[in-house]
């Protein structure tokens, strides 16, 4: 019997059609970007995605929390009415009934709380790559007693063949626990088992990070690159689609060094979490800083983590080993 088959299908129903959407948002000449609470930008395809995602969950899995990125506080303002029609018709594309406060309510779904058995939402994770046109990701994780089980991970951009940056777009990463790793695409017509890249030489590892500058230390991660020796030029990609390119073995390394502030910046679950299991499952490995595995049972923060470490496995320890040196 194949583990979490159902789970399986709902997500990756979802979340397909869930692409589509978020697609169609891009093709648009005018769509509605806001500002949330802590200054970062979020779109009606995040919105419509969630809501979209939870309304699919719900219905399969009416017991399990869903926590996810968004919430619909900012719709509810009067000022915000068109852009909830907005999401509403987008919504409306996939389930033709849904009312403007039906969508609100599905949404909201994904402000649950920690449980033995949770989903983990982001809609669109690199919002910025999204308006950019750039690299995105659709990212859900179902999590039981705190460790992932099933990771999917839609990256709608993502050439589907790493070595072919103009052929066909669009890919879905498929990790569960104790199954290994897939890669398919979009349209559902190719799929395969992937597996990391096994180079164990330091100086021949291919690096990725953020396109964005405020999610690590660069000067740390440029002390780390000149301690290992890497001759490669760091690869530059939005979301977690850097977790799908490790998996696949385009890439080797990825870190998460936090900046040095007074407070400590903990990471986001939905950030994460699909990115972990498909990893570790094509023979990578996910840890902190400190090579502590990540922690998803203490609430949407990592907050029993400091950093991130993603690796195809064979440098692993070596990784770790520097940065305790460098930072």
């Amino acid at each position: 019997m194949v583990a979490y088959e159902k789970e399986q299908q709902i997500a990756i129903a979802a979340v397909t059609v869930a692409a589509g959407l978020c697609q169609r948002v891009r093709q648009l000449e005018n769509w509605a970007t806001l500002t949330k609470a802590d200054t970062s930008p979020v779109t009606i395809a995040d919105f419509a995605t969630q809501a979209v995602i939870c309304q699919a969950l719900s219905v399969a899995f009416p017991d399990d929390p869903i926590i996810g990125e968004e919430d619909a506080a900012l719709l509810v303002l009067p000022e915000l009415a068109e852009a909830l029609g907005q999401i509403t018709h987008q919504v409306q594309t996939i389930l033709p009934e849904a009312s403007s406060q039906q969508v609100i309510d599905s949404i909201n779904r994904g402000k649950g709380k920690i449980a033995s058995r949770y989903w983990t939402l982001d809609p669109i994770d690199g919002t910025k790559g999204f308006i950019r046109g750039d690299q995105y990701a659709i990212a859900l994780a179902l999590v039981e007693a705190g460790e992932v089980k099933l990771g999917i991970l839609g990256c709608p951009a993502l050439p589907v063949d790493f070595n072919d940056p103009q052929g066909d777009l669009g890919v879905i990463f498929l990790g569960i626990r104790g199954q290994g790793s897939q890669m398919r695409s979009i349209d559902g017509k190719k799929s395969h088992p992937i597996t990391v890249n096994r180079t164990d030489e330091p100086g021949n590892i291919q690096r990725i990070e953020s396109v964005e500058y405020t999610h690590s230390d660069r000067t740390r991660q440029k002390a780390l690159d000149q301690t290992l020796g890497v001759k490669h030029p760091v690869k530059q990609m939005d979301s977690l689609a850097k977790y799908g390119a490790i998996a696949r073995g385009e890439a080797d390394l990825y870190v998460r060094i936090p900046l040095q502030q007074p407070t400590p910046r903990y990471e986001n679950i939905w950030d994460h979490a699909s990115g972990v299991v498909i990893v570790e499952e094509a023979g990578g490995k996910v840890t902190d800083l400190d090579g502590k595995a990540l922690d998803f049972s203490v609430g949407p923060k990592l907050s029993n983590n400091r950093g991130i470490v993603v690796t195809n496995g064979k440098i692993h320890q070596q990784v770790l080993e520097t940065i305790a040196q460098t930072t």
